[in-house]
């Protein structure tokens, strides 16, 4: 009872907060009322100079409301272990009070789908969430479902009990090129609608030599708090759902953003399986050693025998230059692209032997 009055309490707090802090963001206006898309007016995203955008004031005004705020209730460290889940094992150890407490976090998402109010995020946003309130800029607030969340690429999808609301399309991160013009909008440290501007720094980033990491790197300030809020386009569309910075703990000027083609290959999944089904070709990638200059691909270190790419005719020491057109200059990428790939689907490899060039389809293996 006690836990259930405390975490009761919690949420009644978090939502005053949350709606509170909604009606002080930019964008208050009531646009949000309607559900501006920005699909039909990509070309008048800004008003142009020689030199480029003269102000991003007109993009904002048609992103910003799409740009959500996100507050959670999560499980304290006491509720996550098992004996302190325990009543009797806390008064044991005097610690009765020690699993009620909740904790507060905050992060950004950005609609998607204003029809079906879907909303996207970061996985490490909402897990061990007991509760999720989103306040959208105009003020209004809702408790939000997440249908599904993917650690992997670090994304969530969440679903609001509402129609009609306004939207940012996903775009194609694909087409993204390093000294692109880009935005971060957020709620950073929790002061309310934020936006910053900046360029692609570089793409393909991995933070790790394992997952399904191809960051956009990008220098737009991105601070805590802007997690899962978008990185959009001149164009007007979301290239990328920012994820993480680089540094301790505040922006340096090196952000990194999900590309909107995993998170678009994340949605779908969760939408037609509730989880994300990723498959595998059977293959593993040399690390490329310290301060060696990078290649122009992913040399293959080992292929498994009898597996999809064994079957392609792969071979130990073959460079994966491309997959289905798009370049992989690193092993992440080579990974990302398969792991973003539906099993069952062939996945063109363009592959380097020696002085031979030549393409392998490959065919998606389930795990």
């Amino acid at each position: 009872m006690c836990l259930a009055t405390t975490t009761n309490r919690a949420i009644a707090i978090l939502l005053v907060f949350a709606v509170l802090g909604g009606s002080c963001h930019s964008g208050g206006n009531g646009q949000g009322q309607g559900k501006p898309s920005l699909s039909d007016e990509r070309s008048a995203a800004a008003p142009r100079t020689a030199d480029g955008p003269a102000s991003f004031a007109p993009l904002v005004r048609r992103a910003a409301p799409a740009v959500v705020s996100i507050a959670v209730v999560q499980a304290s460290p006491g509720q996550q272990n098992p004996l302190l889940r325990d009543p009797f094992f806390r008064r044991f150890f005097e610690a009765p009070g020690e699993a009620a407490q909740a904790r507060l976090a905050s992060g950004s998402g950005v609609i998607v789908d204003g029809r079906r109010g879907l909303v996207l995020t970061n996985h490490h946003v909402v897990s061990n969430a007991r509760a999720i309130a989103v306040t959208l800029p105009d003020g209004r607030g809702f408790q939000a479902e997440r249908l599904g969340s993917d650690e992997a690429s670090d994304i969530a999808l969440l679903r609001l009990r509402a129609a009609n609301l306004p939207e940012l399309a996903l775009g194609d991160s694909d087409a993204a090129e390093v000294g692109d013009k880009v935005l971060a909008i957020g709620n950073p440290f929790g002061l309310g609608q934020t936006v910053t501007s900046g360029i692609v720094s570089a793409l393909g980033r991995g933070l790790s030599q394992e997952g399904y990491e191809s960051y956009i790197q990008t220098d737009a300030p991105i601070n805590p708090g802007n997690s899962g809020g978008p990185l959009i386009g001149m164009d007007g569309t979301v290239i990328g759902i920012n994820t993480a910075l680089y540094g301790p703990g505040a922006n340096i000027g090196i952000g990194f953003a999900v590309p909107a083609a995993t998170a678009r290959f994340v949605m779908d999944q969760i939408l037609r399986h509730g989880a994300v089904r990723r498959g595998r070709i059977g293959i593993t990638f040399h690390s490329p050693a310290a301060g060696a200059s990078p290649r122009a691909g992913a040399r293959i270190a080992s292929v498994e025998a009898n597996s999809a790419a064994d079957r392609a005719g792969l071979r130990v020491g073959d460079i994966v230059v491309a997959a289905a057109g798009r370049p992989t200059p690193t092993a992440s990428e080579v990974r990302n692209m398969v792991g973003r790939t539906e099993i069952g689907a062939r996945l063109p490899l363009r592959v380097q032997r020696g002085s031979q060039s030549f393409e392998a389809p490959v065919v998606i293996e389930a795990r």
